[in-house]
């Protein structure tokens, strides 16, 4: 089974929080876990302004990062494609959202994601719209 995650949802595979029970047992379910080419710069983002904040120590941050590394090694990564793009802007036409999720809604489509994993209900909705199953953690 191919699942999508976008940034929000898949953070929380390394930051324990609401939601990340859940997070783990999509990835289990998973035969191809699915990221948007957007996502690592957005997570990497994450987990700096903890690093900024005093909130995790540089040991912390570079094994956040080692971890992170190593399981998009396995990932399905979908670039910022004509297709992605078009299915971006369809998407951004119909819903109040931001664009880089509407990003992770087109990078979903074009993988043809058997689920699309977000933390955020704006989105959720959206990708719903746009067809796809979704699961809010």
């Amino acid at each position: 089974m191919r699942v999508f995650f976008d940034s929000s949802a898949f953070a929380k595979r390394y930051l324990r929080e609401e939601g990340t029970e859940l997070v783990l047992s999509w990835c289990d379910q998973a035969t191809e876990l699915c990221l948007s080419g957007i996502a690592l710069p957005e997570i990497i983002s994450a987990f700096c302004r903890l690093h900024r904040e005093n909130l995790i120590a540089p040991l912390q941050y570079r094994h956040l990062k080692t971890m992170l590394m190593a399981d998009i090694t396995d990932a399905v990564i979908c670039d910022l494609t004509p297709e992605v793009i078009r299915s971006t802007v369809i998407t951004l036409e119909q819903n109040v959202l931001r664009g880089m999720d509407a990003i992770h809604i087109g990078s979903a489509l074009a993988l043809k994601a058997d689920v699309f994993v977000s933390a955020d209900a704006r989105q959720c909705s959206a990708a719903q719209q746009a067809g796809l199953r979704v699961v809010r953690v």
